[in-house]
């Protein structure tokens, strides 16, 4: 009586069938995605680095900020999470994320979109919502939440144009835009846009529409005091009603 021969494992190209004869192109693709976010995260952070010293006056020394500035570091691992976030990788992002805010207390969502040189000065208790979008070369300070109002589902953060500065501590609640080169003052509370090359101020938000944000953006002490020049427009109102009753008293 014969034994069948042993079956051989038919070679990987053969099990693969068509797709065998599509492995290098795919080979190619993978290595090409690859490099594109290489050369892309590479570029992004050295704006992120460059950045750094236009913006602190205390960036003295290259080495000094590569070890010592935790929103630099913030955003470098952000990159990678969002990355790794963008091609649908489980957990990983998260746990990144989680890390980053465990050593230098800035919250940042993978799923946020942050644009090229980006500054996060300081940057404790940043707080930065999965739907959040960053324009180029923002400039946020401590304390800073761009997050949502509620259990909302989609795009419920913020949307920052270019060039925006957002003061410490100020929030910044739901899908709202600001514009480009806009301010947001220290401690304001924003739930209503903010147009282009304004500043809002106050709680809530109140915008004051500026010329000048484009060419001074850290310039906190011109943000304007709504409240003080309201109440000094009612006493000079108040001043005038009383001289004007004192004139009519006297006739």
């Amino acid at each position: 009586m014969q034994h069948p021969s042993p079956t051989l494992p038919l070679p990987l190209s053969e099990r693969l069938g068509s797709s065998g004869q599509n492995a290098p192109a795919i080979k190619g693709t993978a290595l090409s995605t690859a490099n594109s976010f290489l050369m892309a995260g590479w570029q992004a952070l050295r704006e992120d680095f460059r950045i750094i010293f236009d913006r602190d006056p205390a960036a003295h020394h290259w080495l000094e900020v590569l070890c010592c500035y935790p929103g630099f570091h913030a955003i470098a691992l952000y990159r990678l999470a969002h990355w790794l976030h963008s091609h649908r990788v489980a957990f990983i992002p998260r746990f990144i994320s989680h890390l980053t805010r465990f050593f230098t207390g800035i919250e940042i969502h993978p799923g946020a979109e942050i644009g090229k040189g980006v500054f996060i000065d300081h940057g404790m208790g940043v707080v930065i919502g999965e739907t959040a979008i960053v324009g180029d070369y923002c400039l946020i300070y401590q304390g800073v939440t761009l997050g949502g109002t509620g259990k909302e589902t989609g795009k419920r953060h913020p949307t920052l144009g270019q060039h925006v500065v957002v003061g410490a501590g100020a929030k910044i609640l739901g899908n709202i835009q600001v514009g480009d080169y806009a301010r947001i003052g220290a401690g304001s509370i924003v739930l209503r846009a903010v147009p282009a090359h304004c500043t809002a101020v106050g709680v809530p938000g109140r915008n004051i529409c500026r010329t000048n944000t484009q060419t001074c953006p850290l310039e906190h002490g011109q943000v304007p005091d709504v409240e003080a020049v309201a109440i000094r427009a009612l006493l000079d109102r108040i001043e005038t009603l009383e001289q004007q009753v004192q004139h009519l008293t006297q006739r």
